[in-house]
């Protein structure tokens, strides 16, 4: 007696491509966010690689899966995993100074696709015009910079204002260099959305 079976597609070619490529890029974050350097005028607050990966995500995966990708990322430090800057992990991180940072990593990401893409479907990161490019990572910069500002002043007790001059004018030139970077690798053939 034969039996025919069916196979049942739990989730699409298209929504598994897309889980991968959200794991792909909270797992490079993480394996770039221990390695940091000391900024000469913020020593307390670390110079990493991460809001590179949060360019890039935003305009590889689009405004869902970029945002999608960062939870996945935080998710992971919250738990144990020593992804965090200087491989620290622990809810304390999030909690502490720069954690303010990491929480608004998500929202810069989804806020960089949604410039770079808008509300239709994703075009190759290639396609995408360079201004438009740079506009939404200069609009994740904006976030990341608001949110971790806002946590760092709470956190320390400091107002606003005294906040950014610590923790943002310092880091202005080296996001223009993360966001140069990120724009130069949408535009060689290193990535290609498919």
């Amino acid at each position: 007696m034969a039996t025919e079976t069916e196979s049942v597609e739990l989730v699409g070619d298209e929504s598994a491509r897309n889980i991968a490529r959200a794991v792909l890029f909270a797992a490079v974050t993480s394996a770039t966010a221990p390695v940091d350097l000391v900024h000469p005028l913020v020593p307390n607050v670390p110079i990493t690689l991460q809001t590179l990966w949060v360019f890039l995500a935003g305009v590889v995966l689009g405004p869902l899966w970029a945002g999608v990708s960062f939870v996945l990322y935080a998710v992971g430090g919250v738990i144990g995993l020593p992804v965090f800057a200087g491989g620290s992990s622990g809810l304390g991180v999030l909690l502490g100074p720069t954690g303010g940072f990491i929480v608004g990593f998500p929202v810069a990401a989804s806020a960089v696709g949604l410039v770079a893409h808008g509300t239709g479907s994703l075009s190759a990161p290639g396609d995408i015009p360079l201004p438009r490019i740079v506009a939404a990572m200069v609009a994740g910069s904006a976030v990341i910079y608001a949110v971790g500002a806002v946590g760092f002043s709470v956190v320390q007790g400091i107002g606003l204002l005294a906040a950014v001059s610590a923790v943002v004018i310092p880091f202005l030139p080296v996001a223009a260099v993360k966001i140069a970077v990120a724009a130069a690798v949408t535009r060689s053939d290193a990535i290609v959305a498919r």
